[in-house]
């Protein structure tokens, strides 16, 4: 920290302020998996956060994986669930107001929030998805667009045809981080066996660690 500073003095560049990054560790019998929360989706950062650094999602399950699409968890009911118990309808007793921001978006390795079919789009309390996602043609995104009536930033375009995503997701589900370390390790979840409700057919269950990571603002 010392030597950054006086980097900065000898730049002749004042310290704004010190800001700190909020990472989740996900640890998972597959392994880890580090998201990075935005700040400036509130809500949905603060409230997962919360949770994570409470330890309410030990011992829960990724109770449902789908190729290509996404890994979900976070259901409390999961830390009990027999072998073959359909999960996914477990909450906390509240939800969380929506909060889209176009600067965030389904790509791979998005976390966002899951819900139900309520009008308001106001997201499970708990619940949560990190995007694997696949690759989209142009095209595909030109029938998305008419679909939804929606128009995808190039910033976007060039995340769903080069990395992937869930395209068809934005606007429908909040994005709240995105993966910084272990994305291998939501693909290995994404590929095991599972049941016809697409539930893994061997229990993969989570522990989360926080910390915040410092970072200098200069100006």
């Amino acid at each position: 920290m010392k030597k950054i500073l006086i980097t900065a003095l000898a730049l002749g560049l004042n310290i704004m302020a010190i800001a700190k990054d909020r990472i989740v560790t996900i640890s998972t019998t597959k392994g880890d998996i580090k998201v990075k929360l935005y700040d400036d989706v509130p809500k949905h950062s603060d409230n997962f956060y919360k949770l994570a650094k409470e330890g309410f999602y030990n011992g829960t399950l990724f109770h449902r994986v789908i190729p290509q699409f996404m890994i979900q968890g976070g259901d409390p009911t999961s830390k009990t669930a027999k072998p073959g118990q359909m999960l996914g309808n477990g909450d906390n007793g509240y939800r969380v107001p929506a909060e889209f921001n176009t600067k965030y978006f389904h790509k791979r390795g998005a976390l966002a929030a899951a819900r139900d079919n309520n009008p308001q789009k106001e997201s499970s309390g708990c619940q949560f998805y990190i995007v694997q996602g696949k690759k989209f043609t142009n095209d595909e995104l030109n029938t998305i667009e008419k679909r939804k009536n929606i128009t995808f930033s190039a910033e976007q375009r060039k995340a769903y045809t080069t990395e992937g995503g869930t395209p068809h997701l934005d606007g429908e589900y909040t994005v709240y981080g995105e993966v910084i370390e272990g994305m291998e390790v939501v693909d290995a979840i994404a590929a095991v066996p599972r049941d016809k409700s697409d539930r893994p057919e061997q229990d993969i269950s989570m522990t989360m660690k926080v910390k915040k990571k410092k970072k200098f603002l200069f100006f």
